[in-house]
């Protein structure tokens, strides 16, 4: 059995001239959370369109749990939960009677699961409601619901969290939580939402104009949230001697010394006092922590201005070029249109 839940090899998606994804590869180890982030039209959406088969790659192939997603609905769905974009029901049905047709769909025997789903999602008390007169929140608990039925061995969410107040918010986190530590589900899921990813994600990935274009693991994560005391001076290379002869342990990156050093942190007077003595005073102290928003920003603005400047090189390819979308279809997995609040249509 593979060490992974996903694996996507080249995976590439057209829509005429829009290359919406290009070439991603993406490995998702089985029993963690992999956080999917990208601006408005990234490509995120329309990968997760991918991964269930809910649309046929222009170029590359797709395994999910081991087995490979193809035409006529090819894959191991009976052991995949999904949510994508918003939330499908019956708006006529109630509740129930929408899970109990989920439940009989995925062929499960016991109606009991019905209520379990209700109750750990927190809708038990809308059970005889119609599904077309609930709240965005709660018709995305809904969805989530249904998603939970059969007991998946993974999960694939797209904005998970998307509609519930911030209560919801951090109860949807504290239960992806437990699915993977308590029955090793493995959790892929988007958010725009930064900070929830950062606190839930074991892994991270960005996709920006179709590219994946950075992997954070554990390692990488815990270091964006670490402390470091940032210095820089006209005599850099003095200031550096001075302060790595004082036992600080700095390193120079982007004409700045950095130093993790925790006395350095919690006593930046004496890092001053050390490079005054020494003659190379300071220009710039302060402690810096960049969080996941912070380095998202950073790594999408980056790679946008390196996009604009490969525009006005000659010979550059049209997918560099090329603006993205995300793909809005139907899907062969949802059993009808998307209701919001008062039975609308989505």
């Amino acid at each position: 059995m593979s060490a992974f839940a996903i694996e996507t090899h080249g995976l590439t998606k057209r829509f005429g001239d829009v290359l919406a994804v290009d070439r991603v590869d993406l490995r998702v180890s089985r029993g963690e959370i992999y956080g999917f982030l990208g601006l408005n039209g990234a490509g995120k959406t329309t990968t997760i369109r991918a991964l269930l088969g809910m649309i046929r790659p222009s170029e590359g192939n797709v395994l999910v749990l081991n087995q490979a997603v193809g035409p006529n609905g090819r894959g191991p769905w009976a052991q995949v939960g999904h949510l994508v974009e918003s939330p499908s029901a019956y708006p006529e049905l109630t509740v129930r009677e929408n899970l109990d047709i989920a439940r009989r769909l995925q062929g499960i025997q016991n109606p009991k699961v019905v209520d379990e789903a209700m109750t750990t999602l927190s809708i038990a008390s809308y059970a005889d409601r119609k599904a077309g007169t609930l709240s965005s929140g709660n018709l995305q608990r809904l969805g989530l619901a249904r998603a939970l039925l059969h007991n998946p061995e993974l999960l694939i969410l797209d904005e998970p969290a998307n509609e519930l107040d911030p209560a919801g918010v951090v109860e949807i986190r504290e239960l992806l939580r437990s699915l993977v530590q308590e029955r090793g589900v493995t959790v892929f899921m988007s958010s725009h939402i930064l900070t929830e990813v950062d606190r839930l994600a074991t892994r991270i990935g960005i996709i920006h104009n179709g590219k994946l274009i950075e992997e954070l693991d554990t390692d990488k994560l815990e270091q964006l949230r670490t402390k470091r005391l940032e210095v820089r001076a006209r005599n850099l290379e003095g200031a550096f001697i001075s302060l790595q002869s004082a036992g600080y342990k700095p390193v120079i990156q982007d004409e700045t010394i950095l130093t993790e050093s925790t006395h350095a942190i919690d006593y930046p007077d004496d890092i001053v006092r050390i490079l005054v003595n020494a003659g190379t005073p300071p220009t710039h102290l302060a402690v810096i922590q960049e969080n996941l928003e912070d380095h998202f920003l950073k790594l999408t603005n980056d790679s946008s201005l390196r996009a604009q400047a490969a525009t006005l090189v000659p010979g550059a390819s049209a997918g560099e070029q090329s603006p993205t979308r995300e793909e809005i279809a139907s899907s062969p997995h949802r059993p009808a249109v998307g209701t919001g609040k008062n039975g609308s249509s989505q």
